[in-house]
């Protein structure tokens, strides 16, 4: 009885070195959950694709990749005087984001040498330095640590050519000969480095290496129970009332998989505020659609699932899955942990 995440081994294998060999310097991401998929998974497999480079989120994923994989560790969240020092075998490895120039002087106190790259602030306004920031820090990095490049975090909203253009200039105005870039697209990564073709560009590649062919992953729960339940019916932890004949199934997976939790939305245009609406007045009446399909037919929670499990409601008429059964599951991966991952 358990979440199951099948992936069709051929078939990803396949994608995964289709976006390597139309990459070049491809630097595969492995952060958070590893994509649902683990991140000591991720490491071993990017170990077998041969890539140099590994990036991770936080310093704190470190352990669970650097015995996985052999090559250098960039980690993505900028580094802070509060992060603990590296033992030096690992030191060696790992290249520093750097997005403050007293932070640079820091890091260098404690580690002469480090690897780093240097931030340069996009329109996420999230890290990273201005330009004359970076001209200031440049020179020191140049000086005194093992400058590894410029890295660039851009937005996900797509046609991100024009910014990463001119944020190139100041890139070489860092004297810098590599630039680290996220969230460009095969023909704008072909462009820029058309541009650019002094410079040596490393993308930064997650979802679309690890989850970019979506039918090679299949994710599953078992039936653990079904019972028949009547109109007006009492049932669940919520002492809810049944609103029609029907059948409640109970299947693995819940909250602690991450199953029914919900991240605020990005989608800000009309159709998603009209989803919103009318998501809210299924909630005013006690239902909510559930990430669960019985022969492609998406069914609503009878009630806010709960840890290992959920209660769903099953309408009258509809074909009842015998205990055991497999219902199709549609998660977000990066949100989601598996109890098993088949890997076929």
């Amino acid at each position: 009885m358990s979440l199951t995440l099948t992936v069709a081994g051929d078939r990803w294998r396949t994608h995964l070195r289709s976006v390597v060999d139309a990459t070049p310097g491809l630097v595969p991401v492995a952060k958070g959950n590893g994509y649902g998929l683990t991140l000591g998974r991720l490491a071993r497999r990017a170990g077998w694709l041969g890539v140099d480079t590994l990036a991770v989120g936080t310093y704190a994923e470190l352990p669970e990749v650097a015995d996985r994989f052999d090559g250098s560790l960039v980690v993505l969240s900028p580094w802070r005087p509060y992060v603990a020092d590296l033992e030096p075998a690992l030191a060696r490895r790992v290249i520093h984001t750097v997005s403050r120039y007293v932070d640079l002087v820091e890091l260098l106190r404690r580690q002469p040498g480090a690897r780093v790259v240097l931030e340069r602030m996009t329109s996420m306004r999230r890290h990273g330095m201005s330009a004359q920031e970076l001209w200031e820090a440049a020179p020191l990095a140049h000086r005194r640590a093992r400058l590894e490049g410029v890295t660039i975090h851009l937005p996900m909203t797509g046609h991100n050519l024009d910014e990463a253009s001119r944020l190139m200039d100041d890139v070489v105005g860092a004297e810098a000969t590599t630039v680290w870039v996220s969230h460009l697209t095969q023909p704008e990564l072909r462009r820029l480095q058309a541009s650019y073709a002094d410079l040596t560009l490393r993308p930064r590649v997650g979802t679309g290496l690890w989850l970019g062919d979506r039918g090679a992953l299949r994710v599953t729960a078992t039936v653990e129970d079904v019972h028949p339940v009547e109109r007006g019916d009492g049932y669940g932890y919520r002492g809810r009332t049944a609103l029609r004949n029907g059948h409640l199934v109970v299947a693995s997976g819940g909250t602690a998989h991450g199953l029914g939790l919900e991240a605020p939305t990005g989608d800000t245009g009309l159709r998603g505020r009209a989803v919103a609406v009318a998501k809210g007045g299924l909630d005013a009446l006690g239902l909510a659609r559930s990430p669960y399909l019985l022969d492609g037919r998406q069914l609503f929670f009878a009630e806010p699932p709960h840890m290992q499990s959920s209660m769903l409601l099953l309408p009258h008429g509809a074909r009842v899955p015998e205990v055991g059964e497999e219902l199709e599951v549609r998660v977000r991966y990066t949100t989601t942990t598996f109890d098993e991952i088949r890997v076929a």
